[in-house]
């Protein structure tokens, strides 16, 4: 994973963000024809539920968790889902798939009356949960790839999973500082 240094993160002709570690998903496909991407939802995950810091997530977004390494990771192994981005406790980040792909990050979501937010979003998951505060170097690192995101793409809201998905995700949870995210 990659921190961020001082500005240059440029985005490439494919849609990948020059000088960020790259860890391609398979978990990925075409955006529908002529589809704006307009919204970024932010989202948390922790593998195993609670504990940070390991590769789990990266395996689990690259198809390569193994299902006997914990417990509940049985439950969740042949699940196919990844992110754009994901940004860990201490801030690097990783990006799984190309900005111009869609991500099967959002599932079964709406916003603003459109249905299938994975055609027309950005996905990105901070290492985290909701019982723990997150920490400042991810909120520095999400500042700065919102900024970069911005510069290329229409974006009109940053949304939470939960809210585009209530009732039936919470992420990025109550521990999550909206205020530090600029409108």
């Amino acid at each position: 994973m990659t921190r961020p240094s001082e500005p240059g993160w440029l985005l490439d002709a494919a849609g990948w963000l020059a000088g960020i570690e790259r860890s391609d998903s398979p978990n990925r496909d075409a955006r529908p024809a002529g589809e704006t991407t307009r919204l970024i939802v932010i989202h948390a995950i922790s593998l195993p539920p609670g504990q940070f810091g390991g590769r789990a997530v990266a395996k689990f977004f690259t198809n390569q968790l193994d299902s006997q390494a914990h417990p509940y990771f049985a439950s969740i192994a042949t699940q196919r889902v990844s992110a754009h981005f994901f940004i860990c406790r201490e801030g690097m980040v990783t990006q799984f798939v190309s900005c111009f792909e869609r991500a099967w990050h959002a599932g079964v979501s709406c916003w603003r009356g459109c249905e299938r937010c994975n055609d027309f979003s950005l996905g990105i998951e901070l290492e985290g949960d909701d019982q723990t505060d997150f920490e400042p170097a991810q909120y520095q690192t999400l500042t700065t790839l919102l900024a970069v995101l911005r510069e290329h793409y229409p974006i009109e809201a940053i949304a939470g999973h939960a809210d585009i998905a209530p009732g039936r995700k919470t992420d990025p949870g109550p521990r999550f500082d909206w205020s530090r995210v600029k409108p």
